[in-house]
């Protein structure tokens, strides 16, 4: 028997609503044991078929908020319903039931969980992604990939300090 993938996974957006805005990456950690691989999607290549091809293989996908936000926003915007093909597993449910409360990064750091891009947050992601589109700013691009590429690996340290 194979073993059991999991995905770590988290959205970027231009805004907070799925009716008025767009995703702009699909960062995805994939772990099986020690074995892991990162992926992820951007602008016009994240479609249904996209993100499902990167999903192959996948038992369990975890998030942060993600059955408030990443889930609902993909299903709107891409037509999957990603709680109805996986296991969904929403650390922010673990976390209040530890008394750990606010967002990603503050979580992250009532639990020592370090980031190199403490600076950037969700509001700054949205520019960076403008920065890029507006200004063709590769550098731009580089830091929200950066950006996105720590919240989902943070994802699984996050999962791990919880047990």
């Amino acid at each position: 028997m194979p073993p059991c993938l999991e995905a770590y996974l988290d959205i970027e957006t231009t805004g907070l609503s799925p009716w008025d805005n767009e995703i702009t990456v699909v960062g995805i950690h994939i772990c099986s044991g020690a074995e892991t691989r990162f992926v992820q999607l951007i602008g016009e290549d994240i479609t249904a078929d996209s993100l499902l091809e990167a999903l192959t293989g996948v038992s369990v996908i975890h998030t942060f908020n993600g059955s408030r936000f990443d889930l609902p926003f993909i299903s709107y915007r891409l037509g999957v319903d990603l709680a109805e093909l996986f296991t969904h597993h929403d650390l922010v449910y673990d976390c209040w039931r530890k008394n750990l409360y606010g967002g990603l990064k503050r979580v992250e750091r009532q639990l020592g969980i370090k980031r190199r891009l403490a600076e950037v947050d969700g509001y700054q992601a949205v520019r960076l992604w403008w920065r890029y589109i507006n200004d063709y700013n590769q550098d731009a691009l580089n830091t929200l990939l950066e950006y996105n590429k720590e919240d989902v690996v943070n994802l699984k340290t996050l999962k791990e300090r919880l047990r």
